[in-house]
């Protein structure tokens, strides 16, 4: 502990730029997430991973497991444990909270493509929780920034150096799926999607969505600068989608997952509710920026 002249206490050395971790560190909490997340799936009971998960990913997974147990309440018959092997450890150097870090592995789930698990925390006595999960094929993975001792750089969230700002981007990215624009290339995440959901709208049944984003607290957007000078970064979304059948007909029938989160009856419309996690490579100076991967999962409905 040390005192600055202003007064300001400095505990743990919240103002020193160190590494977020250690590399042993950030291999246990992979461990302890992992164990976790396979005993909540088998039990579908979301208490057993809630210590380790946090932000999109708490609410995607906790949705799913609820979902689960409505409709398996002695658990997962089809459970089979998740595990992980080829990874690697991506720690950078900053100050201050929260402490972050990023591991690229391999799974037994998900074919070849490589597992993005961002972990964070908020204080030393805070356990290590995986704010983003995403999936990405294994050569869209880019080379990071690194100092002589494999430590990476974080980039701020208001940083003015990328094509768009950290911070800015799940506002961006809601803009754009509204629409549409310049800030993003095309790709199934992006321009795919604005084509998926026009399609959504079919005679007799209209379709809306509202989108919104997601950056306060365990939401906020993570950045690390990458070998070209640009960024890789994780950020939230969050996202509703109206069905309305029109009159005379019905809303198509959900699948039992739906219906285990919907509240109301439904009769001429359903209101879903979505978080989406996404990751996207954002470049230096100018450009557009490439939506890598995206994860979501309904969190909510009400029919009406």
């Amino acid at each position: 502990m040390s005192l600055t002249v202003s007064g300001c206490v400095v505990v743990h050395g919240e103002r020193e730029v160190l590494p977020t971790t250690t590399r042993a560190e950030a291999a246990k909490a992979l461990r302890q997430f992992t164990d976790a997340y396979n005993k909540a799936d088998k039990a579908y009971d979301s208490s057993l991973d809630a210590d380790y998960t946090t932000g999109a990913l708490a609410d995607i997974d906790s949705a799913r497991l609820k979902a689960g147990h409505v409709n398996s309440p002695g658990g997962n018959s089809g459970h089979s444990p998740l595990e992980f092997d080829d990874v690697t450890y991506t720690i950078p150097k900053k100050a201050g909270w929260p402490r972050w870090f990023l591991a690229d592995a391999h799974g037994n789930k998900g074919g070849d493509e490589r597992w993005l698990l961002v972990f964070t925390r908020n204080g030393l006595s805070d356990p290590f929780q995986v704010a983003y999960l995403t999936l990405v094929a294994p050569g869209d993975v880019p080379k990071f920034t690194t100092d002589k001792n494999g430590w990476a750089e974080a980039v701020p969230a208001n940083s003015a150096q990328l094509a768009a700002s950290p911070a800015g981007l799940g506002q961006d990215y809601a803009t754009y799926l509204k629409s549409g624009g310049t800030v993003f290339a095309d790709g199934p995440h992006t321009s795919g999607w604005r084509t998926d959901r026009k399609k959504s709208t079919k005679p007799g049944l209209a379709t809306q969505y509202i989108d919104e984003a997601l950056t306060g607290g365990d939401y906020a957007p993570l950045a690390l600068r990458t070998a070209d000078g640009g960024a890789m970064v994780f950020f939230t979304t969050r996202y509703y989608a109206k069905q309305t059948a029109a009159a005379g007909t019905s809303v198509p029938t959900p699948n039992q997952d739906v219906k285990a989160l919907t509240k109301g009856e439904i009769k001429q419309s359903l209101t879903m509710q979505f978080v989406s996690n996404q990751v996207a490579l954002d470049p230096a100076g100018t450009g557009k920026v490439s939506i890598l991967g995206r994860i979501q999962g309904l969190t909510s409905a009400q029919g009406s």
